[in-house]
């Protein structure tokens, strides 16, 4: 067997083959055109049909440094990964710096920089979604507004209230806000500040993927084993096709 054909093995298992993963809707979010809205909360995943191999967590790969203004990631590493991913550096150090605070507070969970990575990619392009950009304190450059969620186009049906009206500007649906795309309520239940500026903001970068990271381990899941990885991702978004695009762009992101 070939390198390229036991790191695929090692990747998908089960029904899902390796060329679902090229499929057109994969494309379609590769290109950057398609959303994604989280769910309201989790809930259980039904049987997993998709693994991936197991992600080395970034903590092993480098470790924070304590420095006045809080704790920062290695910018060699940084520069080094963003130059092989194609990932912003302010990104990445959202994302590293989410799963090195997880592997703290909930050393079970095993939640990478990667998984939440592949996430980003296809929730908003790291931020990038529409024109805008990620500043250097991890705000985008414009709000990014996901599709309102009237229950077309495979959407859930969820009606805007005033509350969530001063997130997106909707007055009737809700919608998906921010570069890791959560809806307003649970923003709510899982809104955290994590670059401790005192505000916990859905549209900041670092605090959205120190939440998502949150998100994904809710239930005590182990994001090492196949199934424990699979049910936190099919928890963001119910949907299997989400799965297999998001295996396949954390996988993409770890083989750089």
């Amino acid at each position: 067997m070939s390198d390229d054909a036991a790191r695929r093995e090692r990747r998908i298992t089960g029904a899902i083959a390796v060329t679902a993963l090229l499929g057109v809707a994969a494309l379609v979010v590769a290109a950057g055109l398609l959303v994604k809205s989280p769910p309201s909360g989790p809930r259980a995943a039904p049987t997993p049909t998709t693994t991936m191999k197991p992600v080395k967590p970034v903590s092993e790969a480098v470790a924070p440094a304590p420095t006045p203004s809080g704790e920062r990631i290695s910018a060699a590493w940084l520069s080094d990964l963003s130059r092989r991913t194609g990932i912003g550096t302010v990104a990445l150090e959202a994302y590293a710096l989410a799963s090195v605070r997880l592997a703290r507070e909930q050393p079970g969970c095993h939640v990478g920089w990667s998984t939440l990575a592949g996430i980003g990619s296809i929730e908003s392009g790291h931020g990038t979604f529409g024109g805008s950009r990620v500043e250097a304190d991890g705000d985008t450059t414009r709000p990014i507004v996901g599709p309102p969620l009237d229950g077309t186009s495979g959407t859930a049906r969820i009606p805007s209230d005033e509350e969530s009206e001063k997130w997106h500007g909707d007055t009737e649906w809700d919608r998906a806000m921010g570069p890791m795309q959560f809806i307003p309520s649970t923003w709510r239940r899982w809104e955290s500040d994590g670059n401790d500026d005192g505000t916990a903001d859905p549209n900041n970068i670092v605090d959205a993927a120190y939440a998502a990271a949150r998100y994904l381990c809710a239930s005590g899941r182990d994001l090492r084993t196949g199934e424990g990885w699979t049910q936190a991702v099919f928890s963001y978004n119910h949907s299997e096709e989400y799965v297999r695009n998001v295996v396949a762009r954390t996988n993409s992101f770890v083989d750089s």
